[in-house]
């Protein structure tokens, strides 16, 4: 049976090399600016505080508006919410990289973060249904995890080198080519087809609640930097949060209106299970990269540059562990990998959890870096093959959405509570020596939480079989079909 995508008259290649640099773009932004903080807050007079709000913006404004972006991509097609995100993440990434103000600049990553909202969803849904099942899925899925792995982690390497030889702005600057690369690809090699979702009337109120809820909730999480999980102000914010975020669930069940998310999708355990996982990898792995890049420079003081190139083994592990998900995945189960994969990242971790103030690179860093982001990767291209199985074509681009909300929910929670628990262990004086202690507890916190992660994919995910014999002899491979 075609899809619409191949009646359409798709370039399956095409549509996924403009994905993957997609994913390799977004990914890259989640990184790329950690590094540089301490020249931009000095370039545009940014405070102690405020200059985490260029980190802030991008992540409030990316994780509240998902499911909207993903609402979007199956009411009114794919490929033009996809064109508009990247557009518009495009022409912000441009205006940060001209920013001459801080509010400029934070301005600048709030838009980033709604191009991001739209683009990301809608990418993941043209996947799906461009490749929907068999050994070509098997491998777009693992292209695509590869580029999403190498964007996360080459995002600090690159964010260190741009930083310290051209200057604080190329970490905005450095997206505009890549998007306007992607836009031309996605013009030219995505089908237009008609969108998949015409139901009735938009659940506009649907919106606005889901939108503020998630937002208030992800604002909660990241001031607790500033206001401790049991302040009032904190407390206030995720009440509120929680209220909007139950009065959303509560209209979604009982509105005649189109609702914004089919709360029977999180009936599919494959869905529920997927974001489950998602959402613990997510806290572990975010947690991870700050711990890290503070061990190496406020424990080992080595500068942003050379910080970002000792992440270069763990980019390539990621990457190695994505391609041997393809190859494992005509054999083994995609739950099998998950729980493999969860254990593995969950060792590595534990070995992070072992630094010691007086470590190096070699002995420290190194070993745990290849185990845990082979693992990793392993995990990447399964969950979203598995977070989309069985979802009706109507409401791929809203289950994309979730399983993009689960992971940027899990990160910024797991990195506030993480920090809290690292700060807390750590002290008021930040020696060495104290440092120390509170990245290991933090990473060994990690460890937990991709074990339970595993847990959750074994005890939850169904039982599932890898592709067929019939199935894995598939014509329409990703590397090479044109049309």
């Amino acid at each position: 049976m075609q899809t619409i995508e191949e009646k359409a008259g798709a370039r399956p290649g095409m549509t996924l090399a403009a994905v993957a640099v997609v994913q390799f773009m977004v990914s890259l932004d989640l990184s790329v600016v950690n590094v540089g903080l301490p020249r931009i807050a000095s370039g545009l007079g940014f405070g102690a505080v405020g200059v985490t709000w260029v980190i802030h913006a991008y992540a409030l404004s990316f994780g509240g508006l998902l499911l909207l972006g993903g609402k979007a991509a199956d009411r009114y097609g794919r490929k033009p919410v996809l064109l508009l995100g990247l557009g518009l993440f495009g022409l912000a990434s441009l205006a940060g990289g001209l920013a001459q103000e801080p509010g400029h600049l934070v301005a600048a990553r709030a838009a980033q973060g709604v191009g991001a909202a739209a683009l990301a969803p809608a990418a993941l849904a043209l996947l799906t249904a461009t490749f929907p099942s068999g050994r070509a899925r098997v491998r777009a899925f693992g292209i695509w995890s590869a580029t999403n792995a190498a964007g996360g982690a080459l995002g600090v390497l690159i964010g260190g080198v741009l930083t310290e030889y051209a200057g604080w702005r190329w970490v905005m600057l450095v997206n505009v080519p890549m998007a306007a690369g992607a836009l031309a690809l996605a013009w030219r090699g995505v089908a237009a087809g008609p969108p998949p979702d015409r139901g009735g009337r938009p659940d506009v109120l649907g919106a606005v609640l889901a939108t503020a809820g998630m937002s208030l909730l992800v604002f909660g999480i990241v001031r607790t930097d500033r206001h401790g999980w049991t302040s009032p102000v904190t407390l206030t914010t995720l009440a509120v949060a929680a209220l909007l975020l139950a009065a959303f669930l509560h209209l979604e069940r009982t509105t005649a209106r189109d609702p914004l998310i089919r709360l029977g999708l999180f009936a599919n355990r494959s869905v529920a299970g997927a974001n489950a996982f998602n959402l613990l990898v997510g806290a572990a792995m975010a947690s991870s990269f700050y711990f890290m890049s503070l061990y190496l420079q406020r424990v080992l003081g080595h500068g942003a540059a050379l910080t970002g190139t000792m992440f270069l083994p763990f980019a390539l592990g990621v990457v190695a562990g994505s391609f041997l998900a393809v190859k494992l995945g005509y054999r083994l189960a995609p739950r099998t990998l998950l729980v493999a994969g969860g254990l593995l990242a969950a060792a590595g971790f534990a070995w992070f959890g072992m630094i010691s103030s007086d470590g190096a690179f070699g002995t420290d860093v190194l070993g745990p870096s290849i185990v845990a982001s082979v693992g990793f990767g392993l995990c990447l291209a399964p969950v979203v093959s598995i977070a989309t199985a069985g979802v009706a074509a109507r409401e791929t681009g809203t289950a994309s959405a979730l399983l993009n909300s689960s992971r940027q929910i899990g990160a910024s929670l797991g990195l506030a509570a993480l920090g809290t628990a690292a700060q807390h262990r750590g002290g008021d004086v930040p020696t060495p020596q104290a440092l120390n202690s509170g990245y290991a507890l933090g990473l060994t916190l990690g460890a937990a939480l991709l074990a339970a992660a595993a847990l959750v994919a074994f005890t939850v995910l169904p039982r599932t079989a890898p592709p067929s014999p019939a199935e894995q002899i598939d014509d329409r491979d990703p590397l090479t079909v044109s049309g």
